[in-house]
């Protein structure tokens, strides 16, 4: 077996400039949280007070992922072979329950003051969301050039989009209520606010949940793995393989390859490893086998050459 570490072929993120623009964003939406949260309590605004409480968990979030990216810098120790790379994957479900956690309180609240809505300042509440919709849209952008490399910073991005959009909502509410006195406009746009993080999070939550339990990464498929690696003219079955996140940017993969012979040994591997690569699998970790062998007391599947039985599948 030999344990081989690629250096990564496909785009990861410029740690440098995205720490700079964690900082910068942190920042930002702080101070946005706290006059908007003001403004809420004194107009007595839900609309204000639930996306000042949204914002005030993408806060958490942004501080979360900031600390994760660093972590994920850290060198392999005895103990953690990997480093801690693996707290990326971690805190992308950690941010997706903390939003969670807030459509459910905001929501509630939502229909609690939708029986019984109160006078409202629209005019205030319109500017507040103004200034909100420039910080979160600023915000979203820092981040919008890496947020196809890595799932903790595609996570802040989509939080920062989401609440540009919650702060339109917000602004349509407060022109609303200045024109018309409306002031149930201000639950239900509360309402909407939940439903639009709900749905931008849902996604998160199911990729982020993938990789917590070692399931295949998006992008990843592990059929085409298995084609891409049985096509090489010196393979003549694949089993026994595995794909999973080490990070939300690094991928790692386990198989058993068993091969006409071993003249060409290194060729092979080396052939196979740079077809992983170009599909995404920078970690490879690979079994070459022979015909006559058998894996490891499991099944017959080198002999056979078609896999495990049912009891036994080849890649689960």
């Amino acid at each position: 077996m030999e344990h081989h570490h690629h250096h990564h072929v496909h785009p990861t993120p410029d740690m440098q400039k995205l720490n700079r623009s964690f900082i910068v964003g942190i920042v930002l939406n702080i101070v946005f949280v706290l006059a908007e949260a003001g403004a809420g309590f004194y107009y007595d605004s839900l609309a204000l007070l639930s996306d000042a409480g949204h914002n005030l968990s993408d806060v958490v979030s942004l501080v979360l992922a900031m600390f994760a990216l660093r972590l994920s810098m850290a060198k392999p120790s005895l103990q953690y072979t990997y480093g801690y790379k693996k707290s990326t994957v971690l805190v992308s479900l950690l941010n997706a329950a903390i939003l969670f956690v807030a459509v459910a309180v905001i929501l509630y609240e939502s229909v609690e003051k939708f029986s019984n809505p109160t006078p409202l300042d629209g005019g205030a509440i319109a500017w507040v969301a103004a200034i909100g919709i420039v910080i979160n849209a600023f915000t979203a952008y820092l981040f919008f050039a890496d947020k196809s490399k890595d799932l903790n910073v595609k996570g802040a991005y989509l939080h920062m989009a989401a609440d540009t959009l919650v702060s339109v909502g917000v602004l349509v509410s407060g022109i609303v209520i200045k024109y018309t006195g409306w002031n149930v406009i201000d639950p239900i746009i509360g309402i909407v606010v939940g439903l639009v993080i709900l749905y931008s999070t849902w996604h998160l939550l199911q990729e982020s949940l993938r990789l917590a339990l070692d399931g295949v990464p998006e992008g990843i498929d592990i059929q085409k793995v298995e084609t891409v690696l049985s096509s090489d003219p010196d393979v003549l079955n694949v089993h026994h393989l595995h794909i999973w996140a080490i990070s939300t940017t690094q991928t790692a993969l386990t198989a058993h390859i068993v091969v006409k012979d071993i003249t060409h040994m290194h060729e092979v591997k080396h052939r196979l490893k740079h077809d992983l690569q170009d599909l995404g699998i920078e970690h490879a970790t690979l079994e070459l086998e022979l015909k006559e062998e058998h894996c490891d007391g499991h099944c017959d599947c080198c002999e056979e050459q078609q896999g495990c039985d049912s009891d036994t599948q080849p890649y689960l």
